[in-house]
């Protein structure tokens, strides 16, 4: 039994016994009045779901806390598998709130160790005022879920050091971008194990055109004239949609999720069925776009604008920085697109939405459709000058077959 494992025992252990001692006291009250909702082994809302996802942003949105060479999305992924794996096993007799907690906490705990003093207190109160078999019960499938995901992670590929990446020579092939000239990212996350998919490229995206095309010429153009930091052209509303999607956009998602789940009352077997493909969907979305980045090794606009071979302009800088991975395709595309499918699934193609920006403080954009959302952050990316129409379709197309394929195969 690993060290994370007899930690959750010992943890659940204790807080059985001290529940079953005081009995229903204030310090439940309490407990209930800051996580409401049903807290009985039956027919409970979606709303514990929520309540770790929720925790789980705020640990990957904090300077320190996330590791430099994991990508978050498999943090997600990991989670809400455990969650859904251990409401989907109980009985009548299991809370499914202490189930989806324990399961949450232990994957977390696991995942980011310095925070388990945070997840035990969340754990703690998760528990608080839910009756002692139906908790207990709870207790076992959390810890046998989480631990059989853990498992599962363990050797995946994405705990190896990147490796390095070189820059290319010549033209159109990525290289180190100004200002920062930082190396390229990521580097192993191609070779990472996917969740759903068969494997990284199976669905890369079709070879980049010549850079004698016109659709090449026609690409880099749209981004030299709307990208530029200084640009005139670019429209107050395409400026606020540049900075409105700027920071990362698994993030927007998961934000998006749980806005609709919330407002929709979805049970806890709904919310954990949409947060796990979800959450799957996207990590195997990074997987798949960083196999087609390195692949493809294609330049970010700004070296293409700087060093063009005819009419190049050195002094062409984006409106925001560059991310250190090659340009096709897009993320936020892929991401997005994928992210529009699933949750098309369960909540229709056409929910209203508001959207509240993570880079932009205070500012929310509201849309009556998914879609509509996926497209405004792919194309976003273009008004930020660091991706061109080519990276944006090809992106939303990877997402879109990525996101078909993962719905049929995610029990």
């Amino acid at each position: 039994m690993s060290g994370v494992q007899r930690r959750s025992l010992l943890l659940a252990g204790g807080v059985a016994a001290s529940l079953l001692a005081t009995g229903t006291s204030a310090q439940a009250s309490d407990a209930q009045e800051h996580n409401p909702g049903p807290r009985g082994p039956m027919n409970a809302d979606g709303r514990i779901v929520v309540e770790w996802n929720k925790l789980l942003l705020t640990i990957v949105r904090t300077p320190g806390l996330q590791p430099a060479t994991v990508h978050p999305t498999r943090s997600f992924a990991m989670t809400h598998l455990a969650m859904r794996d251990a409401i989907l096993s109980r009985d009548r007799r299991t809370s499914p709130v202490a189930a989806a907690a324990q399961a949450a906490h232990d994957v977390l705990v696991a995942l980011y160790p310095s925070q388990a003093g945070d997840l035990d207190a969340r754990l703690v109160a998760n528990l608080i005022g839910i009756p002692d078999d139906a908790r207990r019960r709870g207790i076992r499938a959390g810890m046998l879920a989480a631990a059989a995901i853990l498992r599962a992670r363990a050797g995946d590929g994405s705990d190896v050091t990147p490796p390095r990446h070189p820059a290319g020579t010549m033209p159109g092939q990525w290289r180190p971008a100004p200002p920062a000239f930082a190396a390229a990212a990521f580097t192993h996350w191609p070779a990472v194990k996917p969740f759903v998919i068969t494997s990284a490229q199976q669905f890369r995206p079709a070879a980049y055109p010549s850079l004698n095309s016109r659709i090449y010429a026609a690409a880099t153009d749209e981004v030299r004239l709307l990208g530029q930091d200084t640009s005139t052209a670019r429209t107050p509303e395409q400026t606020q949609q540049a900075k409105f999607w700027a920071a990362p956009i698994w993030n927007y998602w998961n934000e998006i999720t749980q806005g609709l789940t919330t407002r929709h009352n979805l049970g806890v077997d709904a919310a954990a069925q949409v947060f796990a493909r979800l959450g799957v969907t996207l990590a195997d979305s990074v997987v798949a776009f960083y196999e087609a980045k390195y692949h493809y090794s294609i330049w970010r606009p700004v070296t293409a604008i700087q060093q063009a071979v005819a009419g190049g302009d050195p002094t062409w800088l984006p409106l925001a920085n560059t991310p250190a991975d090659p340009s096709y395709p897009g993320a936020h595309s892929v991401v997005s697109q994928a992210a529009a499918v699933v949750l098309s699934k369960e909540f229709g193609s056409h929910p209203s939405v508001t959207v509240t920006s993570e880079a932009l403080p205070g500012i929310t954009r509201s849309f009556g459709s998914l879609q509509n959302i996926a497209d405004e952050a792919g194309l976003s990316r273009i008004f930020a000058g660091v991706h061109t129409r080519l990276d944006h379709t090809s992106g939303q197309t990877l997402g879109q077959r990525l996101a078909v394929f993962a719905e049929r195969h995610t029990r």
